[in-house]
Parts: structure tokens; C-alpha cells; sequence
């Protein structure tokens, strides 16, 4: 835990040793010539690197910082405040136990490194630092490329069904949140709103659905997206499958 002025932190203690609130910031990473490549969504996503000499790594490790933006009409009058009703209740911490819980679980979900909340009077900003998926692309990136195998994926129906089984709501399910790594690994990324839930609903089936729209509305809008509804089938099969 860090706490000074108006803003918290939380980091993993057996990833990052030399802590500060900067690192939650792009420039942070920009001055230390530690950028290894960006993402556009509802902001930049910055991929970056750290290393150092006290954590017990062979590797330079690769991360994920993430700004949160609203989305929706709101999100174009507040673009990246939040009304403040608590620390333990702000969208970061949320997300940050979440990829705990995820880890304890050992579900294929990327690592919390850190979170930060800053408080600006009723409202606050936030931002997290995750670990990255390496040599890993979303499911539209690789679709738009070539089809996948019927194997892969059942795959990625198995792998989603562990998460339900577990209790695991994904707010946002859909095919950019799924990446196939070099070994055709399946992982879930973007926790944002998610929540461990109780199995017995039908909040699994409103998440399925959820992703279908996903693949039909790139099917639509890309040119080039090797994705039909017998893919579909065999994401049923394994999901199905026991």
C-alpha cells in the first residue's frame, strides 16, 4: 500500500521493489525509455518494460498500463472521472482483486503489477499496471489473418467455461478480449467491471451471447475475417464439453 496527499496505491511487492505513484504514468515510462509499443481504445494502452536488479527475474518483465476512460454518451462529458464513494470500491481496486482472485484461481488471466487512485474532490482518475501476455494477439488480429482450426477453437470454449465454472463475470466479452498466444494458449484479458459471481444464474448465457454479437459485427465491418457461424459450434462444443 501507498498512500500520500490525495493519492493511493497498491503494488505487488514480489514484482516491483523500487515503487512510485510515477509509474502509473505513461511519461514515467517515456523518460526512461522503457515504451515497448501502444494500443488505441477509449485511450492509449501503453506497453511497457521494467527492470530491475532486486526482483528475482532472468527476464526483463513486460507490462500493461491502462488509463480508465468512461465509454458511452457519459463518457464524452466525463471522459475519465468517476464519482468517489470509497478506495475499496473505485474501479482500479476492483479490477486489482479481481486479477488476484484470478491468479489464485490459476486462470489464464494476466498478473496485477499495480493500481493508482487520485482523488480530485467528489471524483477520482485511475490507472492500473498489468502484466503482459507476450507474443500473444486477440482473436480479430488473428482472424483477420487466417481461420482458426476446430481444436483451437474448442479451446477457447474450454477456457471460458473454466472462468464460468469458477464463478468469473467478464464484463466485456467479446474477441478482442480473448488472445491465442505463440502456442495457441488461450487467455482472457480486461477485467474492467468484472466480478466473481454465483455460478447457479444465467449470467453465463448473457455472456455468450454477448461475445456471438462480438464475432458477427466483425464479421461485418472487417473485409477479411475468417470467422463463421460453424466456428461458433465448435466454441459451444468445448464449452459443452466436460
Amino acid at each position: 500500500m501507498y498512500q500520500q496527499a490525495n493519492i493511493y496505491c497498491c503494488y505487488n511487492a514480489n514484482a516491483i521493489d523500487d515503487f512510485s505513484p510515477e509509474m502509473l504514468n505513461s511519461d514515467f515510462w517515456h523518460e526512461n525509455n522503457a515504451i515497448t509499443g501502444s494500443a488505441q481504445g477509449r485511450g492509449t494502452t501503453w506497453f511497457v518494460q521494467y527492470d530491475s536488479p532486486q526482483v528475482n527475474t532472468m527476464e526483463k518483465q513486460q507490462w500493461v498500463l491502462r488509463h480508465y476512460f468512461r465509454g458511452g454518451l457519459i463518457g464524452k462529458i466525463i471522459n475519465d472521472k468517476y464519482f468517489f464513494t470509497g478506495q475499496n470500491s473505485t474501479r482500479a481496486a476492483q479490477e486489482y482483486r479481481l486479477l488476484n482472485t484470478l491468479q489464485v484461481l490459476a486462470l489464464p488471466a494476466p498478473k496485477p503489477v499495480a493500481f493508482r487512485v487520485t482523488k480530485l474532490g467528489l471524483f477520482y482518475q485511475a490507472d492500473l499496471l498489468s502484466s503482459r501476455i507476450e507474443h500473444a494477439q486477440d482473436l480479430v488480429a488473428v482472424l483477420s489473418k487466417a481461420p482458426l482450426v476446430e481444436q483451437v477453437w474448442r479451446e477457447v470454449g474450454k477456457v471460458i467455461r473454466r472462468f464460468h465454472e469458477a464463478g468469473i463475470y467478464h464484463h466485456d466479452l467479446n474477441s478482442h478480449n480473448i488472445l491465442l498466444d505463440e502456442n495457441n494458449k488461450v487467455w482472457l484479458i480486461d477485467f474492467d467491471r468484472g466480478e466473481q459471481r454465483a455460478v447457479a444464474s444465467s449470467w453465463q448465457q448473457a455472456n455468450m451471447a454477448r461475445l456471438l454479437r462480438s464475432f458477427e459485427k466483425e464479421k461485418v465491418k472487417l473485409p477479411n475475417f475468417y470467422w463463421q457461424k460453424s466456428d461458433w459450434q465448435f466454441l459451444l462444443a468445448g464449452y459443452t464439453d466436460k
